[in-house]
């Protein structure tokens, strides 16, 4: 949980803003180690005022060993914001223990520069900080040699055993309001495949307890499907408005061969193990899935949007 933080890079958009309340407020400053940085501490007034220059050694923010919870976003070269904590995937804070820094200047000096409440803008080297901090190539939208721009704002410093609580807290509220909207989208979802169902003239619709809808087109012969046994799927896979975007005969990975796996293991969406359930081995089915029992609401890249309702046209070709 607590590991050290491995570096996603989604496309999002938006940023953290600092606002400005003297003179010297856009003013950067440059630590002993390289590190360009403004810090801003909050003011009884409710504004945020520039701290100037920063000991890291001398001031109360994070030591080597305690945990961090801070929101960020980062800016290319280019001024494009391409990560954001506050918008991009579960949208929640960064949890990660401060580290021996890795690189002259880097971001672990400027997380122990900041105390709880603070907001800080940070110019970090972008070659060195991917080399040696987050271990991985330079990505082609980053500009060799140039510079990355972190806002931060600081959250929590804390014990490991105090970090702990909070983030086991904070999943819990997460999975709760999670649990929420996807009651609230399973119900959008619904009333766009009741309208597909009629516009397409779909007979003898059957509908799981979860919210599957499912039409057999060929009933199987072979034993009825249920949670432990390992199945064999053949499937075509389409958004409503019939694209396809995955298949077992298609997809040259599968090798033309069926989609072997066991049912209830969440081995698959929970869409599938709800509705192959209600087949038997030798069925065809046409399988309607609500996003919240699919994908769910992350944007997994172009050819997975968020909230996607899918279609999946299956062959149950063994039940074992």
């Amino acid at each position: 949980m607590l590991s050290k933080i491995k570096f996603l890079l989604p496309v999002v958009a938006g940023a953290l803003m600092v606002q400005a309340c003297n003179k010297n407020n856009d003013e950067f400053y440059t630590s002993a180690d390289g590190l360009t940085y403004k810090i801003f501490e909050k003011t009884d007034k409710g504004e945020y005022e520039n701290k100037g220059e920063v000991n890291a050694a001398d001031s109360t923010g994070a030591k080597v060993g305690q945990v961090v919870t801070f929101h960020w976003s980062i800016k290319n070269a280019a001024d494009s914001t391409f990560a954001d904590t506050r918008t991009q995937g579960p949208k929640m804070p960064i949890v990660l223990p401060l580290m021996q820094p890795t690189m002259k200047g880097g971001l672990e000096n400027a997380l122990s520069m900041m105390s709880p409440g603070d907001s800080g803008v940070f110019k970090i080297n972008a070659d060195t900080l991917f080399a040696k901090t987050f271990g991985q190539p330079l990505p082609p939208f980053i500009k060799p040699g140039s510079q990355l721009t972190f806002f931060i704002s600081m959250q929590k410093v804390q014990s490991k055993a105090e970090a702990e609580a909070d983030y086991a807290k904070m999943m819990e509220e997460q999975m709760e309001k999670a649990k929420v909207e996807a009651e609230k989208q399973i119900k959008t979802d619904d009333a766009k495949l009741q309208a597909y169902i009629k516009e397409n003239n779909l007979q003898n619709v059957k509908k799981t307890e979860s919210g599957v809808y499912y039409i057999v087109t060929k009933e199987g012969k072979g034993p009825q499907a249920k949670a432990g046994d390992k199945v064999a799927v053949h499937y075509k896979g389409t958004f409503l408005d019939g694209k396809e975007f995955n298949g077992s005969r298609s997809n040259p990975m599968a090798g033309g061969k069926p989609f072997e796996f066991t049912l209830g293991q969440q081995m698959v969406i929970k869409g599938w193990d709800d509705a192959i359930t209600q087949l038997k081995e030798g069925s065809e089915a046409i399988l309607l899935i609500p996003s919240p029992l699919a994908y769910g609401a992350q944007d997994r890249g172009p050819d997975m949007p968020a909230n996607s309702i899918l279609r999946f046209d299956v062959e149950l070709v063994d039940v074992k």
